[in-house]
């Protein structure tokens, strides 16, 4: 196959609130069941909220400026605004106040952020910042730096050509462009204060995530697990740029940054240099595992915490073993990288279930007794609940279809997958539940201390696979499957979730036609929002799930939204609108739907998709006044 096609196919600070859930509810942490041989699901939901909980004052001890500085506005990655003008009373009031066309036509995944009353927007390649002036009517542009970007970097981007947004911190906006740089402008003039070259294009490698600022270290992750890469995790001096250290995935602990401080939770993955040992041979040295997700920080514990992307190929049969450390969960020091702990959630990946999704930190009642935990809805289709001071996994519940694997043992922290399902070289698996995106995929879920409740956005999607071998030419695809995606049980592609972590279970759905690709916000206002494919940006009564109020933008959502205070003292919400990604590819590359193994197969789930929605690239901003 020509790289032209394949390319085609691919594209086709302590002040900060750390969220605890004070929730009188005491929860035994019993795992998961076995499924039946058709898979296994949530349990059917319940209308309204669990009862006798109280949210204890979580809102009361966040410091909310107003602003959005980071992607998830805090280091709990809880994506929670404090700002409470926008009610569920009041949101039926809602009304566009501005807009601003960013003038690139690709997946527009970013979440904004709002600094100084100045809002600075990341676009897809070529990785525009434009900084927008609160202050005046209309928030006209101060300023846009182009940072140059290597159109050859375009060949490299597994799935579109996207951007997840950045982060401000000592007066700098800093931010990754596809072409694997680290860019550091100053906020307030769009300065170019420093540019570091992380990684490289001829080795299959981009720059996707949102890097994360901890004290003065900013970390980030590669991107590059269809091509072959091996991912790492990167911190950078803030002030200079310089490379302060860099933690592989795959390969011998002194890589890894694995010492005498790595006390992982489960006995099997205390044993040496299990990133060479768990791979035959040398292909630790393409094994993928990049960290293209999103991280978290606990300031007390001084502990970053992110996932790890799938092995590479994807073909399981090229790479037997369990792959470590692929599809994992890393704690780790950010002073230094030093890795304090990890559990694999998907040993030797089967799916593509990648383990980058977001890690919420919570401290909430656990079996009696109130635990520091993460909370992370995997892709392989569990939300785990899991000890984030040591990596004990207390509990993994189904929180889509799933019938690639059959539950979490707890004893040993070990998937148990479903062989019937799993791929191999001259067979073809058919029906596997969920797909390769996952029950969830990137975009990132919220949690409101008011209600109790995690947002989780997601897909209901299979899929029928067919291994092949692949061959590894550096920069060029690495993969090994031929897949076709297709809608899951009901027909229906996208799910909307409310998700009770101590009661752990669904309290209520919304099903979307289209898989729900956009982030979640949740808001002290008791409303949660959320954008669909087709477009639609929609406010949720966070406690009962009822659909308040709606906006037809002109493209497909899957941005992420924000909430923020603007200089005249309102509230008002933003989102970017622009259909793209690997969901959204058909659109945004133009591809013929024609070709279902198109897009790693996502074309044939999304077939209709261009006729819902256009290429975009537009902020909406809205507000009550």
């Amino acid at each position: 196959m020509s790289r032209g096609r394949m390319l085609a196919e691919l594209s086709s600070g302590r002040s900060v609130l750390q969220c605890t859930a004070a929730i009188a509810v005491a929860v035994a942490c019993s795992g998961t069941k076995t499924p039946n041989e058709t898979g296994h699901a949530p349990a059917a939901p319940v209308q309204t909220p669990a009862t006798g909980r109280t949210n204890g004052g979580a809102p009361a001890q966040q410091s909310e400026d107003g602003q959005w500085m980071m992607p998830a506005k805090n280091y709990a990655s809880t994506r929670f605004s404090g700002l409470n003008e926008i009610t569920a009373d009041n949101v039926k009031n809602l009304h566009l106040a501005w807009t601003f066309e960013t003038g690139i036509l690709r997946g527009q995944e970013a979440a904004p952020l709002v600094v100084n009353n100045t809002m600075y927007i990341v676009t897809p390649f070529p990785n525009y910042l434009y900084a927008l002036d609160l202050t005046k009517p209309g928030a006209p542009m101060k300023w846009v730096y182009k940072p140059r970007t290597l159109a050859a970097a375009q060949g490299v981007a597994c799935c579109d050509v996207v951007n997840r947004g950045a982060s401000y911190a000592d007066g700098k906006i800093v931010y990754n462009t596809l072409d694997n740089q680290t860019v550091a402008v100053d906020a307030n003039s769009g300065a170019e204060l420093w540019r570091t070259k992380v990684g490289e294009i001829n080795l299959g490698e981009s720059l996707t995530m949102a890097p994360l600022v901890v004290k003065n270290k900013v970390i980030i992750g590669n991107s590059g697990g269809e091509f072959g890469i091996r991912g790492w995790v990167t911190a950078l001096d803030l002030a200079t740029g310089k490379i302060a250290w860099r933690a592989y995935h795959t390969g011998p602990d002194s890589a890894v940054l694995i010492g005498p401080r790595f006390k992982p939770f489960y006995a099997e993955d205390k044993k040496p240099n299990l990133g060479v040992q768990s791979w035959p041979g040398d292909t630790w040295k393409i094994g993928g595992a990049g960290a293209w997700g999103w991280i978290s920080y606990d300031p007390d514990l001084n502990l970053i915490y992110y996932g790890t992307a799938n092995p590479g190929p994807w073909n399981p049969d090229q790479r037997p073993g369990d792959n470590k450390w692929a599809s994992s969960i890393f704690a780790r020091d950010p002073d230094n990288g030093e890795a304090v702990w990890a559990y694999q959630m998907t040993p030797h990946d089967l799916h593509d279930y990648d383990g980058v999704n977001e890690n919420i930190l919570l401290d909430m009642p656990v079996n009696g007794q109130t635990r520091k935990v993460l909370i992370h809805p995997d892709r392989n289709g569990y939300v785990y609940t899991i000890d984030r001071t040591n990596g004990q996994v207390l509990s993994a519940d189904p929180f889509g279809y799933i019938n690639t694997s059959k539950g979490v043992n707890l004893s040993s922290g070990r998937l148990e997958p479903n062989e019937e399902k799993d791929p191999h070289i001259g067979e073809v698996v058919r029906n596997a539940c969920p797909a390769s995106p996952g029950a969830k995929d990137w975009q990132p879920s919220a949690f409101s201390p008011v209600t109790g409740l995690i947002y989780i956005p997601h897909q209901n999607l299979c899929q029928d696979a067919e291994s092949v071998e692949a061959n590894y030419i550096a920069g060029t695809p690495f993969v090994g499957m031929n897949v076709k995606m297709s809608p899951g049980p009901g027909g229906n592609r996208g799910f909307f979730d409310a998700w009770d972590p101590v009661a752990r279970k669904l309290v209520w759905r919304i099903n979307e036609n289209f898989p729900v690709w956009s982030g979640a916000l949740a808001t002290a206002g008791n409303v949660v929002f959320y954008g669909t494919m087709e477009g639609w940006f929609k406010a949720i009564d966070a406690k009962s799930g009822q659909e308040l109020w709606k906006f037809k933008t002109g493209s497909g959502i899957i941005g992420q939204p924000i909430s923020y205070r603007g200089p005249d003292g309102t509230q008002y919400i933003a989102i970017l609108s622009g259909v793209g990604g690997w969901s959204g590819a058909i659109v945004a590359g133009g591809i013929d739907s024609r070709d279902s193994s198109a897009a790693l197969g996502f074309t044939n789930a999304m077939a209709d998709l261009p006729g819902a929605t256009n290429k975009g690239g537009t902020l909406y901003v809205f507000s009550l006044r």
